[in-house]
Parts: C-alpha cells; sequence; structure tokens
C-alpha cells in the first residue's frame, strides 16, 4: 500500500507539473507564506539569520566573523481547570558568532539563556516551567558546527538548527530545538537532496530540567533522507526517517522507534492579481520496530485562499487509520501535518482509534500589525476499551512589527477536552506575551 500511494504521489506531480505552463505564477510573497496554524506561530519568534562572510585570508577568519542575536521576554501564564493556575516571566535570548569563510569552510557558536524574573513568575507548583526549567534558569551552547561548501553541496557536523518534515525547532517558547547532527544537502536548480543523521536534541520538546539536555534521538540515533523538487507552481517533497530504539531512562521522547515514510505535494496558483490559491496534500507512513508502539498511516490536505497579500482563509484536514494498541509519532519537534496547532497535535489522540483533525482559521495584515484565528475539532473514536476523545483548541494571536528586528507578539489558547480525558491537559487557558529584538 505503501509503494501504491507513494508511486500515485509521483505521478501526480509529473502531470501537474506538465499541465500548468499556462497557469498564472503566484508571486514569491504568496508562495512563501507560512499556511499551517503552527508555522504561522512558530516564525513570529524566529531570530534574523545572517548571511556568511568571506575571508581572503586565513587570517582573517576571525576578523571577519559576524555576530548576530535576539533578546526576548515572554510571559506566560495558564488558568488550568481543576488545578493550580500556572505563570512565568522569562527573559533571555541567543547570541551567535560565525567564522569567515575561507575556502568553503566556517564555523559558528552559539549560547542560549533563559533565566525567571522572581517577581514576575509563580512560586513552587504555580510555577511555569516551559521557560526555563523548574528551576527557573537554562543556559546551553545550542550550536556550535563546523561548515564546508563547495558549489551545490553542503556539509556541516554539531550542533545545528534544523528544518525537516519529522525533525525541526519548534521555535514556540524562549528555548527552540537544535540537534547534534552530520547533514549533507545537494541543491541543482529545483532538485534539493538532503540526507544524515540525528543523534541528539535539546530544547522546548525535550523538556528543559537537566536530565533532558541533549536527549538522544534513539540509541544508534535516526537516519534520514529527503528529495525535493521546486518549481514557480509546485513544491513536493519525499522523506525516510529510521527512528532506532531508545532505552536510555531520560529520553524525552521515550521508545519511538520506527520507519517513517513522508510526502507532499503543494500547488500554488493565481487566480488574478490580487488572488491566488494554495492547495496542498501530504501523507505519513509509520512501521514500528523494538514494540515501540508507534505504528500509523496519516493523510491530509489543506487549502488557503488568499486576497491581496493580506487576508488569507484556510482549512486542513488530518485522518488517522486505527492501528490496534499502536500510536502515531510527528517527530523531533512541533511535526509538519497541517492541522497541528498551538498545542494541539492529532499524535495526542490517535493511540489504538481512527481519528481525524479539521482546522479553520483566518489570517489578517494591515501595515506592521498581524492577526491570526485558528478553530480545532480533534474528534477520536473508540478505542477497544470504549473510551473516546474530542478535543477543541482555538488559537488567537496578535502581532506587531515596527520593523524586522523589533517583534510585539501575544496568543490567547483556550483548549476544551469535550471528553474529560486530560489528554491534552485537559480544560485550559494558556496566555503568552512576546517583546523580541533581533540584530
Amino acid at each position: 500500500m505503501k509503494k501504491k500511494i507513494i508511486f500515485t504521489l509521483s505521478s501526480v506531480v509529473l502531470m501537474l507539473n506538465n499541465n500548468l505552463g499556462a497557469t498564472q505564477e503566484a508571486p514569491q510573497s504568496i508562495k512563501d507564506r507560512e499556511h499551517s496554524v503552527r508555522d504561522i506561530i512558530d516564525k513570529v519568534s524566529k531570530p534574523i539569520e545572517t548571511d556568511v562572510s568571506t575571508a581572503d585570508k586565513i587570517g582573517h577568519v576571525f576578523k571577519d566573523g559576524t555576530v548576530s542575536g535576539q533578546v526576548r521576554l515572554l510571559y506566560s501564564g495558564y488558568n488550568n481547570s481543576g488545578a493550580l493556575d500556572q505563570y512565568a516571566t522569562a527573559v533571555g535570548g541567543m547570541l551567535k558568532y560565525k567564522l569567515a569563510e575561507y575556502n568553503g569552510f566556517n564555523a559558528a557558536i552559539e549560547a542560549i539563556t533563559a533565566q525567571d524574573t522572581n517577581f514576575a513568575t509563580g512560586d513552587d507548583a504555580k510555577q511555569n516551567s516551559e521557560l526555563s526549567s523548574s528551576k527557573g534558569s537554562y543556559t546551553e551552547f545550542s550550536q556550535a558546527y563546523l561548515n564546508y561548501k563547495n558549489g551545490a553541496l553542503n556539509i556541516r557536523a554539531g550542533r545545528q538548527v534544523v528544518g525537516t518534515p519529522l525533525a525541526n525547532s519548534d521555535d514556540i517558547r524562549m528555548v527552540p530545538n537544535t540537534f547534534e547532527a552530520y547533514i549533507a544537502t545537494y541543491t541543482n536548480e529545483e532538485i534539493t537532496l538532503k540526507g544524515g543523521l540525528l543523534t541528539k536534541w535539546q530544547g522546548v520538546d525535550t523538556g528543559l530540567d537537566p536530565d533532558y539536555h541533549w536527549s538522544e534521538t534513539g540509541d544508534d540515533g535516526t537516519y534520514f533522507g529527503g528529495i525535493s523538487y521546486s518549481t514557480k507552481f509546485l513544491d513536493t517533497r519525499l522523506w525516510y526517517y529510521d527512528i532506532s530504539e531508545d532505552t536510555n531512562a531520560n529520553s524525552a521522547t521515550g521508545n519511538v522507534a520506527n520507519s517513517s515514510v513522508y510526502s507532499d505535494i503543494s500547488l500554488h496558483l493565481s487566480i488574478s492579481a490580487d488572488y491566488a490559491l494554495h492547495a496542498n496534500v501530504q501523507y505519513i507512513n509509520q512501521n514500528e520496530s523494538d514494540n515501540s508502539g508507534i505504528d500509523s498511516s496519516i493523510y491530509g490536505a489543506m487549502a488557503e485562499f488568499v486576497m491581496f497579500e493580506d487576508f488569507a482563509i484556510t482549512a486542513a484536514y488530518n485522518k488517522s487509520e486505527k492501528q490496534t494498541g499502536k500510536g502515531s509519532f510527528s517527530g523531533f519537534g512541533g511535526g509538519t501535518l497541517y492541522t497541528n496547532m498551538d498545542s494541539m497535535i492529532i499524535d495526542a489522540i490517535t493511540l489504538d482509534r481512527d481519528a481525524k483533525a479539521i482546522v479553520a482559521g483566518i489570517t489578517y495584515r494591515i501595515g506592521d500589525f498581524g492577526f491570526l484565528y485558528a478553530y480545532g475539532d480533534f474528534d477520536g473514536e473508540a478505542d477497544s476499551l470504549g473510551v473516546k476523545e474530542h478535543i477543541v483548541e482555538q488559537n488567537l494571536g496578535f502581532e506587531y512589527t515596527p520593523n524586522e528586528n523589533l517583534t510585539i507578539a501575544a496568543i490567547y489558547v483556550k483548549n476544551d477536552d469535550k471528553e474529560n480525558t486530560q489528554s491534552n491537559g485537559g480544560d485550559w487557558e494558556n496566555i503568552r506575551a512576546l517583546i523580541s529584538y533581533s540584530f
């Protein structure tokens, strides 16, 4: 079944590419939009990535190096039904130094820190530990890599930011995910090949307490490879991941060993000078290894209608087919499914049941101001014990960016557990407010 689906997707790509020649090209700014709710939220706090300078002499690699970074102030408070409310305010950020490139080689190091402010943070059980750990403090060398570039080939080894479907930075709090990895990338016009090994990761999704600093991605790591094909109308990707067994008691994710195949197709069509349409489909198949309990088949679709590059309406759908006693794993990070929201993803309800998710949202930008509203309905049929799941999440976001360096943003997240199973923490509300400055 898996081979048949992949072959069908490949056939569709060829057919679409051959028949879109007369279609009006959408502006690049529309094509490059973040389409899903999670991607929009993730982009808000991302620091500016500066270009690598070039040195004409090896003695100038330090002299011509560049410094960049970001300062963040973040408040996050939870109103928990039936439990203590929790809140915290943290200040911190990241500082990165990149050597100038010489004969294709360069290197970089980045430190990241998050420190709770005592006067604006809850005491003991009232502290929200997701910003800077239960100790109220987090500092780590989040990046430290050696890079080599030769024409279309790029090789990077060490601690680094990774952006693939099942491994990503998920930059939605104070500390984004980074990975200890060895990655080669080859780009030639419309085709990009990427592959490598992920060995460890740290950040918001591993937990920030000391046991989880640089948690393993499996005893033997995670091998992956992907191919992407992109034209002015079309983007399509095919990825493979082999996640090994994890027997480390301090692992952030537990044993999620499996082999995963992920594929998607995205069309970007301009209806007129003022209107554009995005149409997207995706499929992920995971096969269990080492009794990990991860075995799933998930497919999805998403459509987005954009007007005047400022206003967009989006609808997304994902369906997970039941595998008795098994669940799904969206990867090391926020995941790539179209229905992923600020907190809720379909993984939370896929164990031993058919599950589906529907998310609808609008985004609007006027001048320096941006707005987001999204409503998600996550529904799980009865499992082998007759237990159902039904969770509704709403996201309401605001962003003010007077220039490329400064961002002021806030988001309100409301989680309603209609079956009271506590699968995503029950009923709760979260308010976050962010000020960030990149340099």
